[in-house]
């Protein structure tokens, strides 16, 4: 370490250092700063987003919830069109989806669930419109095009036990009742999240030779 003798010295050196280094230091603290500011906006503005995307969402529940479809599905593209980048746009696909179905426009109904399946942020999202988009496919004579959902979209995780009951219905659909059974028994095990309406299509099934 540097010994200076007198103060002025002391001094003198300060100032030597301040005129090598001193436009660095500004340099990086005005960084330093702009990153904190910068964030802070940013997050400022995610937010406002979010809260935005929040209330179209809670306009498009209650519309659903009042069977107010065609109001819906415009509040489902608002989502889409505006709010993207949020989950808030995949939600409101899939609860527009629903109220679609109930109202007996299924073509509107699969359209928005493979809307979902194409553009969800979260695979979950995208594997949840994937098992309605097949429960619908069944029910609608598309055992095909249901198997092909299941197989497409069935990674072997949590929602496991509700693919299984799909292909359950499906087998059934096609009057295999063998592997209906089987496929229901494995939902059962893996933990769908419908066990007592597995159970009841368990036990409607014929019994087995």
């Amino acid at each position: 370490m540097i010994q200076y003798e007198t103060d002025e010295e002391k001094v003198e050196a300060i100032k030597k250092w301040w005129k090598d280094n001193g436009v660095s230091v500004i340099a990086g603290v005005a960084i330093g700063l702009g990153a904190v500011f910068g964030w802070r906006a940013w997050v400022d503005y995610r937010d406002g987003v979010a809260g935005q995307a929040s209330a179209v969402f809670e306009q498009l529940l209650a519309n659903a919830t009042g069977s107010q479809a065609e109001t819906a599905s415009k509040q489902a593209k608002t989502l889409d069109d505006e709010f993207g980048s949020t989950p808030y746009a995949a939600l409101g696909s899939l609860v527009t989806a629903k109220a679609l179905y109930e109202a007996g426009d299924v073509p509107g109904a699969v359209s928005a669930l493979e809307r979902v399946i194409a553009d969800a942020p979260d695979p979950a999202l995208a594997q949840i419109a994937a098992l309605r988009l097949a429960r619908i496919q069944v029910a609608d004579g598309q055992l095909d095009a249901a198997e092909r959902t299941v197989a497409a979209h069935d990674k072997g995780d949590a929602y496991t036990g509700d693919f299984a009951a799909v292909r359950g219905d499906i087998a059934a659909a096609r009057g295999n009742q063998a592997a209906a059974r089987a496929a229901y028994e494995q939902a059962i095990e893996a933990g769908t999240g419908l066990p007592q309406l597995i159970r009841l299509k368990l036990d409607n099934l014929p019994a087995a030779d």
